[in-house]
């Protein structure tokens, strides 16, 4: 769950990224044009999980979380490099839960606990890590949350 002191009012932005849920919990995944946002959003919804958006996700605060859904104007369309933009169900909002930044890789085998800061609330930061588990361990976070090793 996100923490910080965060006030009643409301706040709301649209990042560059993707964002996918699981049971009405989101992950957003941030980065540079090309560094795989969608690619890893797919394999996500491989192994179950909804699109909320692809390629701009709006990023609203209330109180004391941070809602993830898609633009009205959003196609309805994911970017699968090499084959061509694929049609999908986009399922939002989602409470967001973490974000990832494709634009660092980690190799750590345990890596440090790193934080993403919107609107005064707070949320775990993974970075990219190159391997096949990858996007299956973003959903089994999904599912059971994570254990901070500190």
């Amino acid at each position: 769950m996100p923490r910080g002191a965060g006030d009643q009012s409301s706040h709301s932005t649209i990042l560059h990224g993707s964002c996918v849920s699981l049971s009405g919990q989101g992950v957003l995944i941030k980065g540079s044009s090309g560094s795989g946002k969608s690619a890893l959003a797919l394999q996500m919804l491989a192994y179950g999980c909804d699109l909320v958006a692809d390629d701009r996700v709006v990023v609203t605060a209330d109180g004391r979380q941070l809602m993830a859904d898609a633009p009205t104007a959003l196609p309805h369309l994911i970017e699968a490099r090499g084959l061509g933009l694929l049609p999908v169900v986009l399922r939002g909002p989602a409470n967001l839960i973490a974000v990832v930044d494709m634009d660092i890789l980690t190799t750590d085998r345990l890596p440090k606990k790193h934080d993403f800061s919107l609107f005064g609330l707070t949320l775990p930061l993974f970075h990219r890590v190159d391997g096949p588990h990858f996007a299956a361990a973003l959903v089994q976070m999904l599912k059971r949350g994570w254990h901070d090793p500190e």
